[in-house]
């Protein structure tokens, strides 16, 4: 079996049954093409032309001659829906009158390629088959495996259980993913990270397997771009002990350095032409005699001096270094995906991240790019009156500040302490997580804003 395979997707299949595909506006038209046959059978099935609706016509021998379903904007969960709907099989895509563009149809292929997910390692019953649909020829290839690899990859490593994934087996997947594309891979761990990142190594320092920043260089052209990721393989909360709930699904606190690393290998696989880096900060939140106080006072890489307003905000912390670390490169675009704050949950509920900005141009670039991706993000400010909240306590700088209010501006605002004012910066916090199950969106690990950054550095690329 081909990677492609593996998504749902394949080549030509002499085998491979019709799935004729319409606009609803287009059904009433297409069903009176159809003989009286087909169109009873319709009739009896009291079907509705609903977007993402799909039905099997059969042969006069009782079998599936052919199948036709129902799609609109955006296209993307109506691929997942049609995957979802119909029987398992070999499916070869008829568009009726051209009423779905190029670019549409990418869309469709790749919801079908998002539904066809699974994460079934630890379970022992054979894998379910795949529906498989042909790849038109006319779609482009590189784009729609690079987002799946990325996305595919996102959602195992968030998926998998903590005790599967310390910080040293995401150093791991990484170093992988930097030898299968020939990048550069450097990882800071033990005595020199304490001395060069010592924020990562104060919120790290508790737990069994030591903390870590991990560096991936790929490309020697086009703009340089920087990705950096919150990896925080489970979060406990720290002393701050988060209640067991809270907790539950704290293997995901590591989804930002999920989605870096996606994103990474989807922009690799395609080839787009940039200069990547790849920075993660890896550490495990633990509980030990070891392990960081309210209102301790600690380093950073940046040599400001913060004092921990709460223990279970920790993520601020790993990612300044990284981020003060980025900074010193001079790239031309660089953002941060982190599992932040309960805050921007609150805000925007879980579906939906936040993004903060620098620069407007790029904040309307981004939200375009979420647009058209069919992956949603919403800005927030980066609101300046809420930064002397920071400035507070017995250090330079307050992690948490002083107010309980608009907790994820604040987060954001603390970040921006490290990145500058001035740079092309921006900050996505992500839930990372689907609560529930939908058609090409599984319950679990999401790479949320991947497709949405993807769009927009291939367009950054694209204009020059």
């Amino acid at each position: 079996m081909n990677r492609m395979e593996n998504f749902g997707l394949t080549q030509a299949c002499d085998k491979a049954h019709d799935l004729h595909i319409l606009t609803p506006d287009l059904y009433d038209r297409w069903h009176a093409s159809l003989d009286r046959r087909q169109q009873n059978w319709l009739n009896a099935q009291n079907f509705e032309a609903k977007p993402g609706t799909a039905i099997c016509l059969p042969g006069y021998d009782g079998h599936i001659d052919w199948a036709f379903g129902i799609v609109d904007a955006p296209f993307i969960w109506d691929g997942a829906k049609l995957s979802s709907a119909l029987p398992k099989a070999v499916w070869e895509l008829q568009v009726y009158e051209s009423c779905v563009e190029h670019d549409q149809l990418d869309q469709l292929v790749l919801g079908w390629g998002l539904a066809s997910y699974r994460f079934d390692r630890y379970r022992d019953k054979a894998k379910t088959p795949l529906n498989q649909l042909i790849c038109p020829q006319t779609i482009s290839f590189s784009r729609l495996n690079g987002l799946l690899t990325g996305t595919y990859l996102c959602r195992d490593l968030i998926n998998l259980p903590s005790n599967h994934l310390s910080p040293a087996e995401l150093e791991k997947a990484a170093r992988q993913l930097a030898k299968t594309h020939q990048a550069t891979f450097t990882s800071h761990e033990g005595d020199q990270l304490a001395e060069a990142f010592p924020a990562i190594h104060n919120v790290g320092r508790a737990a069994e397997t030591g903390p870590r920043l991990i560096d991936l260089r790929w490309g020697n052209s086009g703009p340089k771009i920087t990705l950096i990721g919150k990896g925080i393989t489970f979060d406990t909360g720290g002393l701050d002990l988060k209640p067991s709930k809270a907790m539950e699904i704290m293997k995901k606190d590591m989804g930002g350095a999920a989605i870096v690393l996606g994103l990474a290998a989807a922009l690799m696989t395609h080839g787009t032409n940039i200069q990547l880096r790849v920075l993660i900060a890896a550490a495990e939140n633990a509980v030990s005699e070891r392990a960081m106080r309210p209102l301790d006072i600690i380093d950073t890489r940046a040599g400001i001096k913060v004092e921990v307003g709460n223990t279970d905000a920790e993520g601020r912390l790993v990612l300044a270094d990284a981020i003060h670390y980025a900074v010193k490169d001079e790239p031309d675009f660089m953002i941060d995906f982190a599992t932040l704050t309960g805050a921007a949950r609150v805000a925007l509920g879980t579906e939906l991240p936040a993004l903060f900005a620098n620069d407007q141009d790029t904040a309307n670039s981004l939200i375009a790019a979420s647009k058209r991706s069919a992956d949603p993000l919403w800005q927030l400010p980066l609101f300046d009156d809420y930064d002397r909240h920071l400035d507070a306590g017995y250090a330079a700088l307050s992690s948490t500040g002083l107010s309980g209010y608009g907790g994820a501006i604040t987060a954001a605002l603390f970040l921006r302490r490290f990145a500058g004012r001035a740079r092309n910066w921006a900050h996505i916090d992500v839930m990372a997580w689907n609560l529930a199950s939908r058609p090409g969106r599984p319950k679990g690990g999401e790479a949320m804003a991947l497709r949405a950054t993807f769009n927009y550095i291939n367009t950054l690329v694209a204009e020059g």
